[in-house]
């Protein structure tokens, strides 16, 4: 039996409502690709901040090599071997790939010293990064790369890597596995944290998975279907979404050569952008991040203005209408980044629903709000989408991340919009509420109303469009059939090869 490098042994740790990890053991071996799976809610955040030193068990024991492990802060971690890939990614988008990594660092040398010794261990790595160049210049992959190289200086024994491959393309996702298996040919332990199970299945050695709290389960995966370790997660069948084949109606949204400047210094410009959708259908829009995804939701969310005529909804200009005007005649959207846009951290999971529901749910009379009827939006969303939170009153940051994107995509959902424009619908969402996200997609496509899904989830959009584009630097490519489509033609889309000769599948 192989030593352990890592032995977690009945951890718990409860907040107020909520057993977040109850009697939690599993080991990790040196070198071993280790997955932790989960539904949304199941524990995982709250495990990986204790081993990381973030959070303080309530009881249980932790190991490290057979000696008492138990850090008080990340310091302690770090010291110990243990490094983390954080999913949302802590960088300065001012300051430069070097500046950025130093900060991260305990001592950190001499900038000329730190920037030769970036350049080694990305090379050496397979992950190659210029120390000079300004963090906001950089691609998503890219930005991966500098937290990744972060970690690797401080020469980890384990490292823990949460939803790494989220804002990776294909062939950005193959770069960064070849990278995780040098590192376990070398002896580095790694933690994975991941709600697409096929990339477990390539990648982990074993798998330990957790419901609500407890570890109900291991495997190996590569022994496993990923339905199989789905429905270990969830406890119950998992249904894949589906829908009738409808004729579609006439043309909701319609843009004209929409062009529009980044409020961001870092971000990317729209150039140019023509598209129509119809009613009943589901437009998928692909990308690698950071190419105009936000400011294209910004465009047709209201957040940004363009000329009237540029963006139509059901033939009437609305380019020079606000978020407010826009949701009166039945233009919704929900943004990516659910905490802080989608919703206000602090405020309760009614006044979140008040705050875009107000006008389309009558949440408002004579000025006063409506707290019962807000109470009850926020109430119905929750039981719809299986929100696990204890009630409307917490506050939205108490909510796992999968938790409140079914919120955030719920309250849009519920409100019956002519158009819905929805940014990573199912970010960071384990497969069972994926699933069930994308059926409500469908079956709102299903009543009638044209649906816009920008997603950096090819499978997702493969399975939920009948059309696609992709963006590339503020472009959008011509929309083709999705169905048919190769993960080639779809590479040379997002690869912005807008304009090359691509061989067309019959759909």
């Amino acid at each position: 039996m192989a030593e352990t490098l890592l032995s977690i042994e009945g951890l718990r740790k409860a907040y107020p409502g909520v057993v977040a990890n109850d009697d939690v053991s599993f080991s990790i071996a040196p070198g071993e690709v280790h997955a932790l799976l989960g539904e949304n809610g199941a524990g995982k955040s709250t495990l990986v901040k204790m081993i990381y030193g973030l959070v303080r068990p309530d009881s249980g024991r932790m190991l490290m090599k057979g000696q008492p492990y138990e850090p008080a802060t990340p310091h302690a971690a770090r010291a110990a071997g243990v490094a983390m890939v954080f999913q949302h990614f802590s960088l300065f988008e001012a300051l430069n790939v070097a500046e950025n990594v130093a900060l991260g660092m305990e001592d950190p040398p001499k900038q000329r010293e730190l920037a030769a010794r970036i350049r080694e261990v990305s090379e050496t790595y397979g992950l190659p990064l210029d120390p000079g160049r300004l963090v906001g210049d950089l691609s998503a992959g890219e930005r991966q790369r500098v937290e990744i190289i972060r970690c690797l200086l401080q020469d980890p024994k384990l490292l823990i890597m949460d939803e790494p491959t989220s804002v990776l393309t294909p062939q950005e996702v193959d770069i960064l596995f070849e990278t995780l298996r040098k590192l376990q040919a070398e002896g580095t332990s790694i933690l994975y944290i991941s709600h697409k199970l096929e990339e477990i299945r390539t990648l982990c050695d074993g798998a330990t998975i957790l419901r609500l709290g407890k570890v109900v389960g291991t495997c190996d995966p590569k022994e496993s279907s990923a339905r199989e370790m789905a429905e270990m997660m969830v406890g119950q069948t998992l249904h894949t979404p589906s829908r009738e084949e409808k004729p579609l109606g006439d043309v909701v949204l319609d843009l004209t050569a929409l062009s529009l400047r980044s409020a961001n210094p870092f971000g990317t410009s729209l150039k140019e952008i023509d598209l129509q959708v119809h009613a009943g259908e589901v437009l998928g829009i692909g990308g690698v991040a950071g190419n105009g995804q936000d400011e294209l939701l910004a465009a047709l969310s209201g957040e940004a203005l363009s000329p009237a005529e540029a963006v139509k909804l059901n033939g009437q200009p609305v380019g020079q209408l606000g978020p407010n005007a826009r949701r009166r005649l039945g233009l919704l959207a929900a943004p990516e980044e659910r905490l802080g846009h989608a919703a206000a951290p602090d405020m309760s999971l009614t006044e979140n629903a008040l705050l875009t529901g107000a006008i389309r749910e009558e949440l408002v009379s004579n000025g006063f709000l409506k707290w019962p009827a807000a109470k009850s939006f926020a109430e119905k969303i929750i039981e719809r989408f299986d929100v696990r939170t204890p009630g409307p009153a917490n506050a939205a940051r108490s909510l796992s991340g999968g938790n409140l994107q079914k919120f955030v995509v719920g309250r849009e959902i519920l409100q019956r919009p002519i158009c819905l424009v929805v940014n990573q619908p199912t970010w960071g969402v384990d497969a069972s509420a994926a699933a069930a996200i994308r059926q409500a997609l469908l079956d709102l496509a299903a009543e009638g109303a044209a649906l816009v899904v920008i997603s950096q989830d090819l499978d997702e959009l493969m399975e939920i469009s009948d059309r696609f584009a992709a963006l590339n630097e503020g472009r959008l490519s011509p929309t083709r059939p999705a169905k048919g489509l190769t993960v080639d033609e779809i590479g040379l889309m997002m690869g912005g090869a807008h304009d090359m000769e691509v061989a067309h599948v019959d759909a």
